[in-house]
């Protein structure tokens, strides 16, 4: 009976493990007990019940102070986000529900939390980030990783890992990481050729109390594992990351993770949501002066630049003034304000209108479009879309009736260049281009009062979607 009780009991752990690892990696999507109860494989009143016992907190208890420690979080670094799209994004349904809610967790509201957010954490027993008690200026902290740290910007390819979820007190993971190592060593799974100790971090110190802050132990292996109780299988993403290499001793540690944050602000990066780890590649005790040699990873989106500065004109063989430019770092900033826009702005179609449309990914790549499709069940079926575009050349809102592919947009075209329909722009050739019909929905937009462009967007793109599906859809 003991081994039944035991086996149980670890079930339990491995579906309440995944379904915590679901939830930290989409707060910004559906998050219903009913979703997370199917992904548990439990019924929603026993995987509720569950889900209490094991972590200490009801389910909305748990996403709720997730949500508000990922927008604290954003606060914290620094956004130019309007605070009611971050609460929209992260599914609160108003902004007096969100602020009652923030206010409930820290004390305080989020818009004094965004000026004052430092000093207000330590509140409710977070020690907050102090420039006086780490280093006194940027320039200290630069003068501080020139010291210790080497910092480089690297494309990682996904790693499989064995993990343990830890909750708590971080010191106590040493004893996390032998267990793990003992199971690893058993199983004969450990990755020999290339070792790897790392711990990943689930929560932001800064934001979370340290009795609720959740770490995973981890260690390389040379193929996936499934889960057996507690150990779960864990994979890092692939993706660019910033870097630091360190040597240095465990009380340093705060002041490495504070001066790497400072160090991807200052080079001009954008934080990305993801796994932010450490990877350890000796013992201190072995070590000559008890220090640890690690790496301090944090993932990133790539610096991009904007294609609507003047700069882009220099000529290819004299591109010193464009390089002056990058360093400023204003263009980055610029580009990467627009593109939190536009995700912001696609998110908003997902959430107000969840059963009419199916929301495409955002595309990004090009230099001169940014875009997301817009479709609805019946277009889907003739191989149709809307997409919506920024187009950076022009520096304006488009919208166009696209197809899935070339034979697909040829045929719509002729029916609509043939006709006597003259609503909307329609192009004079379909060769090389991906719209059949065209319309422009704001031109020089502005982004300072991004609520009302929000709603000019919409309110084009309806009358031009409306109009295109009256013509279209079948039943």
């Amino acid at each position: 009976m003991s081994n039944l009780a035991h086996t149980t009991r670890q079930e339990y752990i491995k579906r309440i493990n995944d379904v915590i690892d679901f939830i930290e990696n989409n707060l910004d999507t559906d998050l219903s007990l009913e979703t997370l109860s199917k992904k548990a494989y439990y019924s929603s009143f026993h995987f509720h019940r569950i889900f209490a016992i094991y972590t200490g907190e009801t389910l909305n208890t748990f996403i709720n102070r997730k949500r508000i420690e990922r927008i604290a979080s954003i606060l914290l670094v620094g956004t130019t986000t309007p605070l009611n799209r971050l609460a929209y994004t992260y599914g609160f349904n108003s902004d007096n529900s969100f602020s009652r809610a923030f206010r409930k967790y820290y004390g305080v509201s989020p818009t004094d939390f965004k000026s004052k957010g430092t000093d207000i954490i330590s509140k409710i027993g977070i020690e907050p980030l102090t420039i006086d008690k780490y280093i006194c200026s940027i320039e200290n902290i630069k003068k501080w990783m020139d010291m210790y740290a080497q910092v480089e910007i690297k494309d990682l390819q996904e790693i499989q890992l064995a993990g343990i979820a830890h909750i708590g007190d971080f010191d106590k993971i040493e004893n996390t990481y032998k267990k793990l190592f003992e199971w690893a060593s058993q199983k004969g799974i450990l990755d020999t050729h290339n070792t790897k100790a790392i711990t990943i971090y689930h929560d932001n110190a800064k934001v979370t109390q340290a009795s609720k802050v959740r770490f995973s132990a981890c260690v390389a292996v040379h193929k996936y594992i499934k889960a057996d109780g507690e150990i779960r299988p864990v994979t890092i993403e692939k993706g660019t990351y910033a870097i630091g290499h360190f040597e240095i001793t465990t009380d340093a540690f705060q002041k490495a993770w504070d001066s790497m944050c400072v160090w991807v602000i200052e080079s001009g990066y954008d934080f990305k949501d993801g796994q932010y780890f450490e990877i350890y590649h000796n013992d201190p005790n072995t070590h000559p002066q008890k220090k640890c040699i690690v790496d301090i990873c944090i993932p990133i989106k790539n610096s991009v630049i904007n294609t609507t500065n003047s700069i882009l004109k220099t000529s290819p063989n004299n591109l010193e003034h464009y390089r002056e430019e990058i360093k400023k770092g204003q263009i980055q900033i610029d580009y990467q304000q627009l593109i939190s826009y536009i995700k912001i702005l696609r998110t908003y179609f997902i959430k107000e209108y969840p059963t009419d449309f199916t929301v495409g990914k955002m595309n990004q790549g090009s230099m001169n479009h940014t875009y997301f499709s817009i479709t609805t069940a019946s277009l889907k079926k003739q191989k149709l879309k809307f997409v919506i575009i920024f187009n950076h050349q022009k520096m304006r809102f488009e919208i166009c009736l696209s197809g899935q592919n070339k034979a697909i947009r040829k045929k719509y075209w002729n029916i609509f260049k043939n006709s006597d329909w003259n609503t909307y722009f329609i192009p004079e050739s379909i060769e090389n281009r991906l719209s059949i019909i065209e319309h422009l929905l704001v031109e020089n937009p502005n982004f300072d009062i991004s609520d009302t462009l929000t709603d000019q967007i919409e309110k084009e793109a309806f009358i031009f979607m409306n109009e295109i599906r009256r013509i279209l859809e079948v039943e």
